[in-house]
């Protein structure tokens, strides 16, 4: 449908703003991370995504295509509509939003308007494989996702976590280790030594 828009914009109304394209304004909804990054400047380019329903068609723009790819992995989780897609993006920043899943960091998720506990847990559950698999255009995000990959480090991860370490702690000790082809207890005894 519609990928892609530049053009000048009109008005700024947060979550919306109107983007002349071509004698046309489109109103399009975009989370507030894409507010911050427009700055003051008239010019204009967003990736958008096109949304039909039974009783609206709505636009949303994206400043990275990074961000409209998120947008669309979340509402693809079933519960999670555009609207809370958009709150989330508007809350967390991708690498946040990776890290919070990752973490599976439910806590983070449930802050945000629109989210309780249960569906924190439920897009978790749903979407940490997907985002593993997703190419993104910024490098940060893709080292994330391999080193989530690596099955030693994640069965090292649960071990630790077995043996009374909290998530994040278990995390930061493995963190240092650069070898991907030690053996599950190779990791472990290394983690405990970087405790």
């Amino acid at each position: 449908m519609i990928g892609q828009l530049s053009g000048k914009i009109l008005e700024k109304t947060p979550p919306e703003i109107l983007l002349e394209v071509g004698g046309v304004g489109y109103e399009i909804l975009c989370p507030m991370s894409s507010f911050y990054q427009m700055g003051e400047g008239t010019q204009l380019s967003l990736y958008t995504h096109f949304y039909i329903k039974e009783d609206a068609q709505t636009l949303y723009g994206f400043i990275s295509k990074d961000e409209k790819t998120l947008f669309k992995e979340l509402i693809r989780v079933s519960g999670i509509g555009p609207k809370v897609a958009l709150a989330i993006l508007s809350n967390l920043d991708t690498a946040t939003l990776i890290n919070t899943v990752a973490n599976e960091d439910d806590a983070v998720l449930a802050k945000i308007p629109g989210i309780g506990k249960k569906t924190a847990q439920k897009l978790i559950v749903e979407i940490k494989d997907r985002l593993t698999k997703l190419t993104l255009s910024n490098t940060n995000y893709q080292s994330l996702s391999k080193t989530n990959r690596n099955p030693n480090k994640i069965k090292a991860l649960q071990a630790l976590q077995v043996l009374g370490f909290k998530l994040r702690e278990a995390e930061k000790m493995l963190s240092n280790i650069e070898d991907n082809s030690l053996s599950v207890e190779a990791l472990i005894r290394l983690a405990l030594q970087n405790k």
